[in-house]
């Protein structure tokens, strides 16, 4: 590896309004390196990358790129200085081919249209070189997650990229495709890219890094060589104080069952079939696990337990009563607390206070309401003991939530949830878009729960979070279950298989290892 920077980003300042989001952050890139960049949410990891590719004009700073000051004033002058990015949300075309997602903003219609099919030879070239395997004629609907990631990361190398930038992008992707990444990463540098790669996962960070960045409230705080470190110092300098690696975990005896599903099927927006004759129960004192990458059903299954989507066959029992059918309103009603999978859009209005996010589906009742009169005190009080109990970070009750950390607004969604004592908790996406420390401590929390006599039912796409806190887990593919398996950190690659419907290699798999 050559150690020579060839990048330096120095003193960046970047505000929006009143809100300081990145204070002086000077960074360092080695040519032809794996650059890990690592921060609590808000600590200003994604505005750094954005100024480096072109989304975002800093205030203040300066970047020397080959020699050379770098000035961008937009992500395709970025893409001419060979400088590209892929996002944590992909920004694809999903009713368009690859080769035409890949045609959009390259020049004339007319051009390209009659160039197709020495576009579609280039990315085929492309695609064997590196081994991603992506076909310029497929539709990206038709696509599962992890190939739609394949495809934006050669639409950026299509540029001709010396430097590539990654932001969280093992998010969605099964054990195997994580593998399958990682080793991609290193044949790039090989190639003599350069890599930038945001993530939270440190056991990544460690597998594939070179160096470590870590930032906190907007500054690059240190440096390391990641073979001079640990993920328990990483931890450490993140968050500003020692984080558990391990969750304690007490055993306990399940209780009755309070959640049965039997036969259920629905299906998603579109009208198409979501999810396929499904049965399981959870028990009192259970945390049951669902795992899956994402778009096989596990939406749709969240969204009929909570009564927003509905059933077309099958039954929902909660505490032995028939809840199928049931609209939203009635559901929340209910013993049942549902922390959403997008907390932007089905968990807080970012527009409103923490106060008014917290009285959600609740402001007509007392003792926040009495006699249709909202009742502001025993509100801003209410808030005030959730805050202080899960430690969520802000001036002021009726600061507008948009102002939060992700990790903060999820503290605040579970916080409001578990206020309203439910009997099962459904959490869709426990820990996603949050930091080590945010998910250190709403881990925790959902433990405590557990003993405390809670059924919990948690969909996931990370497997470690499942591993961490769950009883058993299911499989999900296809709209399906395709599997049940204990806890087991030794039976990862099984379930990898069973994520990408691999049910005849897992099954192999399982008999092979006992």
């Amino acid at each position: 590896m050559n150690t020579e920077i060839f990048l330096k980003m120095e003193n960046i300042h970047k505000r929006f309004g009143s809100v300081v989001a990145s204070a002086g952050a000077t960074l360092e890139v080695a040519e032809n390196e794996i650059h890990a960049l690592l921060g609590e949410n808000g600590a200003g990891k994604s505005v750094l990358m954005n100024i480096l590719c072109g989304v975002l004009a800093p205030n203040e700073g300066s970047i020397v790129f080959k020699g050379a000051p770098l000035k961008l004033g937009s992500p395709r002058e970025a893409i001419q200085h060979r400088i590209g990015m892929v996002h944590q949300h992909f920004m694809l075309v999903h009713n368009l081919t690859v080769a035409e997602n890949y045609m959009l903003g390259q020049g004339s219609p007319l051009r390209l249209i009659r160039d197709r099919s020495e576009l579609c030879d280039r990315i085929r070239a492309l695609s064997d070189r590196y081994g991603l395997d992506v076909q310029p004629d497929a539709l990206l609907e038709d696509l599962s997650v992890g190939q739609q990631q394949r495809v934006e990361i050669l639409k950026v190398l299509f540029q001709g990229i010396d430097v590539l930038i990654l932001d969280e992008p093992t998010a969605v992707l099964t054990h195997q495709e994580t593998d399958r990444l990682l080793l991609l990463l290193r044949d790039l540098v090989a190639d003599g890219k350069t890599v930038i790669f945001i993530s939270h996962k440190l056991d990544e960070v460690m597998r594939v890094s070179d160096r470590v960045s870590i930032m906190r409230d907007g500054r690059v705080v240190r440096t390391v060589k990641t073979a001079e470190t640990s993920p328990r110092e990483l931890a450490r300098l993140m968050v500003g104080r020692d984080v558990l690696m391990e969750l304690p975990r007490e055993p306990v005896e399940c209780g009755q069952v309070v959640l049965s599903v039997t036969g259920l099927s629905c299906n998603n927006e579109l009208e198409r079939p979501a999810v396929r004759d499904v049965s399981f129960e959870v028990r009192q004192k259970e945390i049951v696990g669902i795992a899956g990458v994402s778009g096989n059903g596990q939406s749709e299954l969240a969204l009929a337990l909570a009564g927003l989507l509905p059933a077309k066959s099958g039954s929902i029992k909660l505490n032995n009563k028939e809840v199928t059918g049931m609209c939203s309103t009635a559901v929340r009603r209910l013993p049942l607390a549902h922390i959403p999978e997008d907390r932007h859009k089905m968990g807080i209005v970012l527009s409103l206070s923490l106060a008014e996010n917290v009285i959600l589906h609740r402001y007509t009742d007392p003792p926040f309401a009495t006699r249709g009169l909202l009742r502001f005190g025993a509100i801003a009080a209410h808030t005030r003991e959730l805050m202080r109990q899960f430690q969520v970070k802000a001036s002021h009750e009726d600061v507008a939530i948009r102002n939060l950390s992700g990790g903060n607004q999820q503290k605040l969604v579970v916080a409001r949830e578990l206020a309203r004592n439910p009997d099962l908790l459904l959490i869709n996406q426990l820990t996603r878009g949050i930091d080590i420390g945010a998910i250190e401590f709403v881990m925790q929390e959902v433990l405590r729960q557990k003993v405390a006599g809670r059924a919990i039912l948690l969909i996931s796409t990370e497997l470690e979070e499942l591993l961490a806190v769950c009883d058993r887990i299911f499989v999900m593919f296809g709209g399906r279950l395709v599997g049940e398996l204990p806890p087991d950190r030794g039976r990862l690659e099984e379930l990898g298989l069973l994520m990408a419907g691999n049910t005849a290699e897992a099954a192999r798999l399982a008999a092979a290892t006992g």
